[in-house]
């Protein structure tokens, strides 16, 4: 990667303890890295430990009945995981933000959207308050609300879905951070505003000189605005590239079983394909390849090693020696 690291996340695990002793392995020595003005992807099921590798960014695992267990998480050089907490909260929301996947959840009913605008600058910055309450007017005529002063007298439930992601997104952008998190920021939102919270995205992203780091579970996404994709899978990272490297010529079982399940012009009026069986329990995992279950290249060494990653060049890495030595040959 030609582009300064911002961000480097590297081995992380993140454990959460259950009844009778046992380890839910949520992040199981995931690495991976966002350069500087860089779009990269966590892309994965549901359960495969996207949102918690983000959390942890942040320092927001409860710590019980979470626990992590071992990794760097490395921000401008700066390992986060040995920050105090009051170091941390400089960082959390002024250098490093987060886009929620659920603003009516995210945001508090009870506050108006100014003053929920505002909290974030009023805690890191020194301003005045007729300076902070053109600050929020600009933030929500950034991201598109139309009536922006109006807006900012209004609650939650007064607005669009579209329109809270849009001030979710004015909220992390209040102190323009270096890099953006954002989880799964369109899922709740239909197909026509997506593209539109999207292009938003891209903008502003151009505009801010920022970082963002996406997690979804949408290929579609993913393939419109990253520049690389990391495919997580029970907690590991399964293959990581460029985008095109990835969509083009896909190296790991489970990349290819996502992609060809993805709906396409060409297969209109066939049935989809669909991966057999189920993202495996975190606290019960197979033993080797935690997909051999449901690959259908599984041979006798994935049920018994843990698979390392294999290198096709260019950044493209794939944790599957079985296509990796049928491609050499």
């Amino acid at each position: 990667m030609n582009k300064e690291i911002l961000l480097s996340v590297d081995n992380l695990k993140v454990h959460f303890h259950g009844a009778e002793n046992s380890v839910a392995k949520a992040v199981d020595g995931v690495s991976f890295e966002v350069g500087r003005e860089e779009t990269v992807c966590l892309v994965g099921e549901s359960g495969c430990g996207k949102t918690v590798s983000a959390l942890s960014i942040l320092g927001l695992i409860n710590q019980p009945p979470g626990e992590i267990a071992g990794g760097r998480i490395l921000f401008a050089g700066e390992d986060l995981l040995q920050l105090e907490e009051e170091d941390l909260q400089h960082i959390r929301g002024n250098r490093i933000a987060m886009v929620f996947q659920e603003p009516l959840t995210s945001l508090n009913p009870v506050f108006k959207i100014g003053d929920q605008i505002g909290e974030a600058i009023r805690i890191h910055k020194k301003i005045d308050e007729d300076a902070l309450h053109r600050r929020c007017v600009q933030l929500l005529t950034d991201v598109g609300i139309p009536s922006a002063e109006e807006r900012l007298n209004a609650y939650p439930h007064e607005l669009s879905g579209g329109q809270r992601q849009r001030v979710m997104i004015a909220m992390a952008l209040a102190c323009d951070p270096e890099l953006v998190i954002a989880d799964e920021p369109t899922t709740a939102l239909d197909v026509t505003v997506q593209a539109q919270i999207l292009k938003l995205f891209g903008a502003l992203q151009q505009k801010h000189r920022m970082s963002v780091l996406y997690i979804t579970h949408d290929l579609g996404v993913v393939s419109a605005v990253a520049d690389r994709v990391y495919v997580m899978y029970a907690g590991i990272i399964a293959e990581q590239g460029k985008t095109g490297h990835i969509f083009g010529n896909a190296k790991h079982p489970y990349t290819q079983g996502l992609l060809a399940s993805l709906p396409t012009r060409a297969k209109r009026g066939r049935r989809l394909y669909s991966i057999p069986g189920t993202v495996p329990d975190p606290a019960h995992k197979p033993p080797g390849c935690p997909f051999h279950p449901r690959c259908p290249h599984a041979v006798q060494s994935c049920r018994e090693q843990y698979p390392q990653m294999c290198d096709y060049g260019g950044g493209h890495q794939a944790r599957c020696p079985v296509l990796f030595a049928r491609d050499r040959k």
